[in-house]
């Protein structure tokens, strides 16, 4: 095995989910295909990258529904690199996205935690 390829994300609506990812935080749309069954395959990932990918699953059900926001316990669950963190915190703020914290500049980066549209929790980072 040489990597993790997707991650499933939970959302409410798919459309709503991809407008945040690639307005908010610019990732690009990877794949959105029908699959027939008022589901859809939604991929998006950062821009520019072969690396992992979120899978964009809308909730179809209530314990479904319920997890939404809350995959990680209320933990930062997803951890974005960054090679311009100035640049990218000042185009997510810009763009609307909630961060929980001021910029921090820890001994292993610049960090700071922010939210998705549902409250999933995650760090913007830039490694030392």
């Amino acid at each position: 095995m040489s990597h993790i390829a997707l991650i499933t994300l939970v959302v409410r609506d798919y459309d709503e989910a991809i407008t945040f990812y690639t307005d908010a935080l610019g990732f690009e749309l990877v794949e959105d295909t029908d699959r027939g069954d008022g589901s859809r395959w939604v991929v998006v990932r950062p821009r520019g990258t072969g690396t992992a990918s979120l899978l964009l699953a809308r909730a179809k059900n209530e314990a479904e529904r319920a997890s939404v926001g809350a995959q990680t316990g209320g933990r930062v669950g997803f951890f974005l690199y960054t090679e311009d963190f100035a640049a990218d915190h000042a185009q997510m703020t810009a763009a609307g996205v909630r961060f929980l914290e001021e910029p921090r500049h820890e001994v292993y980066g610049s960090v700071a935690v922010f939210q998705d549209l549902y409250g999933n929790r995650w760090d913007l980072l830039q490694p030392a």
